[in-house]
């Protein structure tokens, strides 16, 4: 059973970075992609940022040249390293991992962990 626990979150102040980590676990490969979605009060969820086993990177427009993200293939983790946070950027952060398996998709979701960006 794949789970995939996040941590990281919290309360931090306009200007200030921060980093979310996710690790997985119930599998004993690496995913085709991992990444973070987010969703803000009152807006739908968003994509954040991924990456792919290659590296290949995506970013939302509203992130770019701000976070970073990475990937452990080994302990199977992603990263989101947040800097210069603004008070939009409070949302819940979800981690995503996406798998390829004989033909089949597989999505799997973190329960998600709150960041709060006071002004």
């Amino acid at each position: 059973q794949v789970r995939l626990v996040e941590s990281g979150g919290g309360l931090v102040h306009a200007g200030e970075s921060q980093r979310l980590s996710c690790a997985a676990s119930g599998t004993t490969h690496s995913f085709n992609a991992m990444g973070w979605y987010r969703q803000g009060p009152g807006k739908q969820r968003e994509l954040v940022a991924d990456i792919t086993g290659s590296a290949s990177t995506t970013y939302a427009d509203f992130v770019k040249g701000r976070f970073i993200i990475s990937r452990e293939h080994a302990e199977n983790t992603v990263h989101l390293q947040m800097n210069s946070l603004k008070p939009e950027d409070t949302a819940v952060y979800y981690c995503h991992a996406l798998d390829y398996v004989s033909g089949n998709r597989y999505d799997y979701w973190g329960r998600g962990t709150q960041v709060t960006v006071s002004s």
